[in-house]
Formats: structure tokens, C-alpha cells, sequence
């Protein structure tokens, strides 16, 4: 977009405009679709991504709610001055800009249409920006041209008229490279644009444009293409160019792809190259670094059934091979997850997509394990992935998660762990505890361990209070708290009342206690206290007891620690006490990389200091573990 592009023709009138090459104008035949009508002379090879680039919205593959739009909207001729299309590489963002301009400068090949969903390609104007010629179809590749300079210079030709096509369109490639005041200097020109400029962008990360230009655009989004539909114009692509290709062997190379059409096309490309114009399957296997499909079931079979040999000796074929050991871990991280699918859903198995072999092989070996198998597999594999792509030996590394995922195939779940140590206990280790339920006491059973009861009294204060009317005075009865003998009954009683829940967080939290005695308090207060905490006390205690209450404030004595502080220190105790217990300390035996996160007993059920049940273990109803992925 130099200023030579800008102004050369700016100012020409339209009927000394440049003629067009006779020779392109003699040629007015049809495009092929398929065919590569811009294609290099024959002594010079084109890579099939650019010899099959599409020309129309027709050969557009997976796009067509896009095409939908863009055609009714040419129809009813509401054209937005500004697109962005939105996708990830290869999907066709810069060829699907570039059909863009052809539909809307298009003037049919006798030379009196309009713009149109489906462009002649023989025109002047749909040749020339086939050819990356056209005078009014400007690109520019914010990758490199990221200043505002660049787009100053590309606001000043937008007020200059086309040369000689209908629209001036301005394809800007990467957008969201380009700097903030660049954008900002693309602002007003996309708020108020000229009728005959249209503005294309694209990009792969669409969450860096400001919000501010997206507004003023309208969006596309190019979706990944189905691997299905991949596979479908693969075939279609290896049969224009004469050469046999398997049906697996282009499953695989769509599967590669990963909804990239042109990815797709350039494994395509060194497929047909490699194999000399026959594609096979396990040429393409060994291209892509790829394991027999068959083996990765067998390993992932020997792994989870713990005959680790086997998969060892499996994994070093497959190694000599020139199997890569990420890539034969990626795939059984494929295979974890679709028999994870398979296991809940199994009509999975049998999409048109899936082989044979997988279908078999599949619903037997999802029928064999279980989901917290499956579960701790992928957890596993995803973690030990990362690992090999870092290691210095890949294979060592990709040995070792081997190892590791067979041991751990068959260990029981925690919660399968703790039931057994359980059961193990009463019939061996707790002696003759009995077994019966029930809620209460006597000997069909263990009783309450230890019931905790808050309040404990009130004191009833007769008011009187003037009717307003002039009926005789009504008396109102007022219930007083009973004071609390300790300060933390202080916070308790504070919590209770919704008016003054806010005064027992500040008092739990941010209260250092010096002193305490039923009706006065002394504490020093921590950072974070409000500046009237005192007085808001005073006036929270007050209304709730029906006491004077003397609340001052500490300069010199540290005081104790917070009640929130205490609570923490007695639950760092409990974990710790916890860790000692019979049964959980055979759960941390048995599970190295384990932790204690959090104690709990059902209510009512609170032990005293020291106090044990019958079975031996004071934590039997709940403790909650953490370990590293591998749990």
C-alpha cells in the first residue's frame, strides 16, 4: 500500500484508466471447480494449498452460515462497510476476504452485472484480484505493519475514489497486531467510512482487537471444518491430481489437520510426494510419526491391566520403529478420552467416523474398566505428556509414566480404601465393638458422643409503652440475652441477631483480647478494624443484654490472639491429631503423595479432648484427602 498504489491512478478519470491486458481479457472461459485456474506454468510445481485455493463461496468447504449471510445481504443490498473474520490458521480467512472482493467489484463477464454472491471469475475485476493485481484491492500484513504511520498512510487514500472497480477494499491480514494508537487512528474512519471503500479484516486472536472497532464491524466466525467433511475434500483433491490414496490414510491426515483446511492440504501434499503418488496407511503413519492404531490399544490394554512387561516391550518396538514417544502418549490420551465417551455413551462407538478396530477393541475395553480408572488414566497421561516434552529422554520418560500408570490402575479409589480399612478393623482390629445403630444411648449401639447446646437462660424486662389512641398503656415484654461469660460467647451472641452480624465479623477478625469480664471488654485492635468498633460494640451489647456494657481500647498489651486466628490453630491441631488416627494413618501409609485438607464429625457427634469411640478411631465419618494428579 505504498503511495505509488495510492495516488497513481487517483486522480485519473475512469475513461483514461489503464485497459486491461488483452490477452486476460481474450481469455473468458468458465473456471472449473476444482481446477486451479491461476495456476503456475506446468514446468513449475504449485503446492496443492495454492493450486486449490477456492475462487467462489461455492468451493468454500464449512462455512456456510457465513455464505448465508453475505448472500442475503447482497441481495437485499444492506452491506456493511467493515467485516472481520475470525479463526484459526489455515482456515480460510484471507481466501474467504479475497472471494469477498470479487463478489462485491464483480461485473459479470459482459461487463454490465452487480455485485453478487457468485462472482463470473472471468471479468476483469475478478481476474485481476485473482492475480493479486487489482489497483482498488489493497492488502496489508499488520504482522510487519504495525505503526500508525502505516495506517495514515492507508486513511489518506481511503478519500480517493476507485480507479476503476466498484468498491476500494482494504484487506488488512493479522489485525489484531497492529499498535493501540494505530487503532485508534483506524477509529474514525471505520465510524464514518465512504460509501465506496469496504474494510476485511482477519484475524487469529480476536480477543486483542479493542471492543470499540469490533463494534463497527461485522463479524464472522470461521469455524474448525469437520473432519468428516476434510476427509470428504482431501479425496476429492487427491483424485484431480491422479493418485490413489487409502480411505484410512486420509482419515488420518484429516484428523491431523484439526479443522486447519490448509494444513490438511500440505500433509496432503507430502503424502502424495512421499509415497510417489500412492498413499497408503502406514505411509502416512510413518510421515506423521504416528504408532499402528492397534498397537496404541494394546499398549493402553497391557498398561491397565498391569502387565507392565508387555507394554514396555511394546513401547520399544513401536520406539525403534521411529514412534515418537509424546506422540504414542498423545494418543493414548485420545484413547482415554474416547473410551471414557464409549463408557458413558455407547452408541459412540459406532459413528461413521471410528474404524472398525476401534469400535471393537473400544466398547471391550471400556467395558472393562471402571470410570474412576479412566478418569485417574487421563489425569495421568496429561500430566506425563507435559513430562516427555521436557525430559532429556523422551522415551525414559515416556517409560516411567508407564510404570506409574500400571501400579496405579489397580489401586482402589480413597473412598473404596477407607471402606476396606473399615471393614478390615472391625473384624480384626476393633475388637467386639458392637455394630448396631440407633441414635441414643443403650447397648444396641454407640451413643451421642457429646451434645453442644448454646444459650442457656434469659431475663424478661416489663416495658411500658403509650398507645397513641389514648387506650389504656400496653405493656410490652422485652428478652435480654443472658450475658455471656466468655468473649467468644460475646461473638457467638453477636452472630445470631441479623442486625449485628457485621460488629461479630469485626469482632471475631479484629478484636486482640486483653481483658474480658461480663460487662467489659479491653482488647487492642488489628488492622483492618473500624475506627468506631468500640462504640458500635458498646451499643450492639447494650441492646442484646439489657447491661451497661464498658468496652476500651489497648495502647500498650498486645492481647491475645484473634478468635478467627484461634480457630485456625485449633483446626492446623485437628488435622494433626487426625493424622495420627488408626485409619487415616493406613490411608497416608498407602498414599504417600496424600494430605489432610479438612476434618469433619456429623453434628452432635464432637469428641472432648482425648475422648475415643468404641471403634478406636475418632475420625471415622469424614476426612477429606489431596494429593498430586495421580490420586
Amino acid at each position: 500500500m505504498s503511495d505509488q498504489i495510492d495516488t497513481a491512478n487517483q486522480d485519473m478519470p475512469e475513461s483514461d484508466a489503464p485497459a486491461p491486458d488483452a490477452s486476460a481479457a481474450a481469455d473468458t472461459s468458465a473456471p472449473v471447480k476444482g481446477d486451479a485456474t491461476d495456476a503456475a506454468p506446468k514446468s513449475e510445481y504449485q503446492v496443492l494449498a495454492r493450486k486449490y485455493r477456492p475462487k467462489t463461496f461455492e468451493e468454500l468447504i464449512g462455512h456456510g452460515p457465513m455464505v448465508k449471510t453475505l448472500s442475503n445481504a447482497l441481495e437485499s443490498g444492506r452491506l456493511a462497510h467493515a467485516f472481520v473474520l475470525t479463526g484459526v490458521r489455515g482456515i480460510g480467512k484471507t481466501t474467504t476476504a479475497r472471494i469477498i472482493a470479487r463478489a462485491l467489484n464483480c461485473i459479470g463477464a459482459d461487463g454490465k452485472g452487480s455485485a453478487t454472491i457468485e462472482p463470473c471469475g472471468v471479468c476483469e475485476h475478478c481476474r485481476a484480484i485473482a492475480e493479486d493485481r487489482h489497483v482498488d484491492v489493497l492488502e496489508m500484513d499488520a504482522a510487519s505493519r504495525t505503526g500508525v504511520d502505516d495506517i495514515r498512510e492507508l486513511i489518506e487514500g481511503v478519500r480517493y475514489r476507485p480507479t476503476s472497480a466498484r468498491y476500494k477494499i482494504y484487506i488488512i491480514d493479522e489485525v489484531h497486531m497492529l499498535s493501540k494508537s494505530a487503532f485508534n487512528a483506524l477509529l474514525k474512519t471505520l465510524e464514518e467510512p465512504p460509501e465506496h471503500v469496504k474494510f476485511i479484516f482477519a484475524t487469529t486472536e480476536i480477543r486483542k482487537i479493542p471492543i470499540t472497532v469490533l463494534s463497527r464491524c461485522q463479524r464472522f466466525d470461521l469455524r474448525r471444518v469437520q473432519t468428516d467433511e476434510l476427509a470428504a475434500h482431501y479425496t476429492r483433491i487427491a483424485g484431480l491430481e491422479k493418485a490413489e490414496i487409502e480411505e484410512e490414510a486420509v482419515a488420518l491426515i484429516a484428523r491431523a489437520a484439526d479443522g486447519s483446511v490448509r494444513d490438511g492440504m500440505s500433509l496432503l501434499d507430502q503424502a502424495i510426494s512421499h509415497g510417489a503418488g500412492k498413499v497408503t496407511t502406514q505411509q502416512v503413519r510413518d510421515m506423521l510419526g504416528l504408532s499402528d492404531r492397534s498397537r496404541i490399544f494394546d499398549l493402553f490394554d497391557f498398561t491397565m491391566k498391569g502387565e507392565i512387561n508387555e507394554a514396555l516391550e511394546l513401547l520399544s518396538a513401536q520406539y525403534a520403529l521411529g514412534g515418537d514417544p509424546a506422540v504414542m502418549l498423545q494418543d493414548m490420551l485420545d484413547l482415554t478420552h474416547w473410551l471414557t465417551r464409549v463408557k458413558l455413551s455407547p452408541e459412540a462407538a459406532n459413528d461413521p467416523g471410528v474404524s472398525q478396530i476401534e469400535r471393537e477393541r473400544g466398547k471391550e475395553i471400556a467395558a472393562k474398566l471402571a470410570m474412576p480408572q479412566l478418569t485417574r488414566a487421563w489425569q495421568m497421561l496429561l500430566k506425563g505428556l507435559e513430562e516427555t516434552r521436557i525430559a532429556p529422554s523422551p522415551i525414559q520418560a515416556a517409560e516411567m509414566i508407564l510404570i506409574r500408570l500400571a501400579y496405579a490402575a489397580e489401586m482402589p479409589s480413597p473412598g473404596d480404601l477407607i471402606k476396606k480399612l473399615r471393614q478390615d478393623m472391625a473384624n480384626g482390629g476393633a475388637g467386639n465393638a458392637p455394630q448396631g445403630g440407633g441414635n441414643g444411648g443403650g447397648s444396641g449401639g454407640p451413643g451421642p458422643r457429646m451434645q453442644v447446646v448454646n444459650g442457656g437462660g434469659a431475663t424478661a424486662v416489663a416495658q411500658r409503652r403509650p398507645d397513641p389512641l389514648g387506650e389504656p398503656e400496653q405493656v410490652e415484654q422485652v428478652v435480654y440475652a443472658k450475658m455471656p461469660e466468655s468473649f467468644a460467647e460475646v461473638a457467638e451472641l453477636l452472630a445470631k441477631d441479623r442486625e449485628t452480624t457485621g460488629i461479630a465479623m469485626q469482632v471475631k477478625n479484629y478484636m486482640h483480647l486483653v481483658k474480658y469480664e461480663p460487662g467489659r471488654i479491653e482488647f487492642r485492635p488489628a488492622r483492618g478494624a473500624r475506627s468506631d468498633l468500640s462504640t458500635q460494640l458498646i451499643k450492639a451489647m447494650n441492646a442484646l443484654t439489657g447491661h451497661r456494657w464498658l468496652v476500651s481500647v489497648s495502647e500498650r498489651e498486645e492481647g491475645a490472639p484473634t478468635l478467627k486466628e484461634q480457630e485456625l490453630e485449633a483446626l492446623e491441631q485437628r488435622k494433626a491429631d487426625a493424622s495420627q488416627d488408626p485409619v487415616v494413618k493406613a490411608v497416608l501409609d498407602g498414599l504417600p503423595n496424600a494430605k489432610i485438607v479438612a476434618v469433619h464429625l456429623p453434628p452432635g457427634q464432637e469428641l472432648s479432648e482425648g475422648e475415643e469411640d468404641e471403634s478406636g478411631s475418632v475420625y471415622d465419618d469424614a476426612f477429606y484427602l489431596e494429593g498430586d494428579d495421580e490420586l
